[in-house]
């Protein structure tokens, strides 16, 4: 589920403890201070560089500029990752304090990985879907930053520029991938009406003098028919030689490099996935032995160990809430679990800033479960909401589904993961630190390895009262993560099958059918991002024990969870190097 922009008000409790942004020793305070000034220059030349994902995270300066995607446009991203990585040979790395090394790395990781993307991957020939303006425009629109009529002069503006930005795309893409492109067919007919519908819908609602609302609505209708024209020219293509949308290993593993940023490779990871997924195999059958007498009594247990654990996630499944108290049972948890880290001490938790538990918005809506909304870095002291998703209207037997899917035991760790101490909490001691670059360039990895981590470590410290039920769907949940990284590698690098990729998470992570059918849909348009889940929890999870045997007899958990978080939305790499030197 998407995370927004990973942005919370600084936790003034933690202030005297902030391992991640103090001076240590060989540092150059002189340096730190110019490296300092040097990454605001950074990031007011990125936002020239990139107006769209300015407007996205709540910098509103260049709201009316679309820049057209063409060899000039490249030739100028290109100059720009060229000049920002021969300004960085000014700063020495080992003279930055702990905070300025990570987002040196992290803005260094930027401008390469921009510069491979142009001269290697270079999607923007085969991947129809990287070119869709709605997006942003539905940014402008549904925002309330200013007055809706500055809003609509900025959307008008940034409009004149539309049919020249789908000219530019259909002059670069040549054998584009069949299944992104029927995305981008179905995306851009669906974001057009952003244009063509909603536009006028808020102009309506405005005093702008009727000339100029023509004007304004003359403007948004061509441009809503480049983009229905742009899907209609991709569904019209015809290429003789298709690519494939399996990336293949050599651009497989650069782009795991660049987006990822572990210290393995993606084989590597790969291989940590495939052994993870035996031993938590073998937990699972052990469990349900355990189990099989209390819920079947005598019955033979059957011999083949992934129908034996099947059996008995369907039987503990049968217990959930009822539709109608979906939001009602989350909002219920978060108090609950606020109280068990208090009793284990496991780490501090601001009550200063709560958590707003709220039903899913209407244009968030579409998909029930959960979601956290956080406010943009220029937006610090907005709320942080937890969205919870409605069944109301669902047919009995969908929900019926879905319920069983998040039952009794699976809703306390999507809590666990979503909110406390996982997405949430990761947030608001991510910003501890001003860091821009930190907030603005955060790796997924990390953030979704600790969600992914937080839900092992509250249940080895007890929660759930050690049940064993509750430990066969964790184990159940956290194959996801596993077969996550397994299918998105499998297809992409070693050509499975839509066959063996339907059997592994049906038949060996217990997924429905129709959520594997998604994920399979899922897989073949992304690539590398379905490994992040994996990688972070592995990464962190090694970490711990690294840390632990350093500490020795000064381990405590409360300690190292704090002093990780203390380093902001950094990738683990960067974060070890730090807490083990």
């Amino acid at each position: 589920m998407k995370k927004l922009i990973l942005c919370a008000a600084t936790v003034a409790a933690f202030s005297a403890c902030h391992q991640g942004g103090g001076s240590s020793s060989g540092t150059d305070s002189t340096l730190n201070i110019a490296f300092g000034n040097y990454s605001q220059h950074f990031i007011d030349d990125l936002w020239k560089e990139n107006p769209g994902w300015a407007t996205e995270v709540g910098f509103h300066k260049y709201d009316s500029v679309l820049i057209v995607p063409d060899s000039a446009a490249n030739a100028a991203s290109l100059a720009f990752s060229a000049r920002h990585l021969d300004s960085l040979k000014a700063y020495s790395l080992d003279k930055l304090t702990d905070a300025n090394k990570i987002d040196y790395q992290l803005i260094e990781n930027y401008l390469k990985s921009n510069v491979w993307g142009i001269n290697e991957l270079k999607s923007n020939q085969w991947d129809p879907s990287s070119f869709n303006v709605s997006n942003t425009f539905a940014t402008i629109l549904n925002e309330n930053y200013a007055p809706l009529e500055t809003r609509l002069r900025s959307f008008y503006a940034r409009l004149r520029n539309v049919p020249a930005y789908y000219a530019a795309a259909k002059a670069q893409i040549s054998n584009p991938v069949p299944e992104l492109q029927q995305l981008a067919i179905d995306q851009n007919n669906g974001g057009a009406p952003v244009l063509e519908k909603d536009f006028v819908d808020s102009l309506n609602k405005t005093n702008i003098p009727a000339e100029e609302k023509k004007e304004m609505i003359a403007r948004a209708k061509t441009a809503a028919a480049a983009m229905h024209d742009y899907a209609t020219w991709l569904g019209a293509l015809k290429p003789a030689n298709p690519r494939s949308f399996r990336l293949g290993k050599a651009l497989y593993e650069q782009k795991f490099n660049y987006q990822i940023q572990s210290a393995f490779s993606a084989q590597q990871i790969f291989d940590s996935a495939v052994a993870r997924k035996q031993f938590v195999h073998k937990e699972m059958t052990r469990i349900s032995r355990e189990l099989w007498p209390k819920y079947f009594g005598t019955t033979p247990l059957p011999t083949d160990s992934l129908e034996l654990i099947g059996r008995m996630i369907d039987t503990l499944s049968v217990r959930h809430v009822k539709p109608e108290e979906f939001q009602a049972a989350i909002e219920k948890q978060i108090p609950e679990l606020v109280k068990f880290i208090k009793e284990k001490d496991l780490l501090y938790l601001d009550p200063t800033k709560p958590l707003v538990v709220r039903k899913e918005p209407a244009y968030m809506a579409g998909v029930a479960g959960a979601s956290i909304s956080a406010p943009g870095p220029y937006d610090k002291g907005g709320n942080t909401y937890y969205n919870v998703g409605s069944l109301q209207g669902w047919p009995a037997d969908k929900a019926e589904s879905y319920l069983r899917e998040y039952n009794h035991y699976i809703m306390q760790i999507l809590d666990i993961h979503e909110a406390i101490p996982g997405h949430y909490t990761q947030l608001v001691y991510s910003n501890q630190s001003p860091s821009l670059i930190k907030s603005l360039m955060g790796n997924g990895a990390m953030i979704e390895g600790w969600a992914v981590y937080t839900e092992q470590m509250m249940l080895e410290n007890g929660y759930g009262n050690n049940e064993p039920e509750m430990w066969l769907m964790w184990y159940k949940w956290n194959l996801r993560t596993v077969c996550n990284t397994i299918l998105d590698y499998s297809v992409h690098v070693n050509n499975m099958s839509k066959e063996d990729a339907l059997h592994l998470l049906t038949k060996e992570a217990f997924q429905q059918q129709a959520e594997a059918e998604g994920k399979w849909r899922r897989v073949s348009v992304t690539s590398v991002q379905l490994t992040s889940y994996f990688t972070g929890y592995k990464e962190i999870i090694d970490l711990r024990e690294a840390y632990k045997k350093k500490m020795g007899k000064d381990y405590q958990l409360k300690a190292f969870n704090e002093k990780f978080l203390s380093y902001g939305s950094a990738p683990v790499k960067y974060i070890s190097q730090l807490m083990l030197k």
